[in-house]
């Protein structure tokens, strides 16, 4: 069974029971301005177009490249979508929608085995080190994962490591008493001394999860590179083996640009995966796959929403049901 079958199966499931779990429920929702531009543009495709030819690939792949896909994805796609039209006689529109469904889902997975879920450590505290420049949710993020692991019963630390943007710490000090989890910063050290003097205190109070948040700024990468090298060097002298986790966090509005600065930052240091914010905010949801093909990295977590619970962990599955839903009727 393909996956466009395993989905469709989902969307007549949760329409018969008149309720989707809320995980899906809030890819559903989160990406609703995507899937109304994008699907509306391949249904009134397929109805301008009822069998396959030149014209409809042309159409298809600037609809695919509008909604942020990426050329290369989209390049690779069509002749995916090509060769399989011509090995398996495909002439109907209608039933291709089934191959792009199941082929944008192989050309994500890449014959990987997906690493989407967090590495977390097998003794003492899971140490992840988020970076990102500033106005992406980088801050909010934190807030958020706190939220999660909290909820899950992990014993969370936050520590402030932005001694840098004017307001920082005392942001992530009230994201910390919002959630009720620990906190540790001081606007007056070197970034790496907050580090080693927080992680200090995470090891004496038995922290399950340490997030540390970090200055978000990329115009002096060499100065950057410096930083982040010296903060790892520390996190590494007080948790063996850390950080487990460097996140990258990018704001999903922001198109290529936000493609740019993964680019950017995975050239300075070892970005383990990327948190997409805000990508309830555009219409060009595609920017996940775009983002996955271009830096090879993989998407850990969504931002489907402002509320607490709309970051979700990054399921390939639930993406693409969020994304093709109205096209399974």
């Amino acid at each position: 069974m393909g996956l466009f079958d395993k989905l469709k199966g989902l969307v007549t499931k949760n329409r018969e029971v008149k309720e989707t779990s809320e995980e899906l429920n809030t890819y559903d929702k989160g990406l609703t301005k995507t899937r109304d531009e994008f699907v509306s543009k391949l249904n009134v495709l397929g109805i301008k177009y009822t069998k396959v030819s030149d014209e409809y690939f042309d159409e298809l792949e600037e609809i695919l490249i509008m909604a942020d896909i990426g050329v290369n994805v989209v390049t690779e796609l069509i002749k995916k979508l090509r060769d399989r039209v011509k090995s398996e006689n495909i002439s109907n529109t209608k039933e291709l929608n089934e191959t792009i469904v199941d082929e944008l889902f192989l050309i994500y997975v890449n014959g990987e085995s997906l690493t989407d879920k967090i590495n977390m450590a097998s003794e003492g505290p899971t140490v992840i080190l988020m970076v990102g420049v500033n106005g992406v949710g980088k801050t909010t993020t934190i807030g958020k994962l706190a939220n999660k692991y909290k909820n899950d019963g992990k014993k969370v630390m936050l520590i402030a490591a932005d001694t840098f943007r004017a307001g920082a710490v005392a942001q992530l000090r009230e994201w910390s008493e919002r959630v009720g989890v620990d906190f540790f910063g001081t606007e007056e050290k070197d970034p790496s001394s907050v580090i080693f003097d927080g992680l200090t205190k995470a090891m004496e109070n038995n922290i399950d999860i340490v997030l540390i948040d970090t200055a978000g700024r990329l115009q002096n990468k060499v100065n950057l590179m410096n930083e982040l090298s010296k903060m790892n060097k520390v996190i590494e002298r007080i948790v063996p083996g850390a950080p487990h986790e460097t996140l990258l966090v990018v704001d999903a509005t922001t198109g290529q640009n936000g493609i740019m600065q993964a680019k950017a930052f995975k050239e300075i240091t070892n970005i383990t995966g990327i948190v997409l914010t805000k990508l309830d905010g555009t219409a060009k949801g595609g920017i996940v796959l775009a983002i996955k093909n271009e830096v090879n990295i993989p998407v850990k977590f969504i931002g489907l929403g402002e509320g607490m619970n709309d970051l979700q962990p990054f399921d390939i599955e639930n993406y693409i049901y969020g994304l093709f839903k109205d096209m399974m009727n």
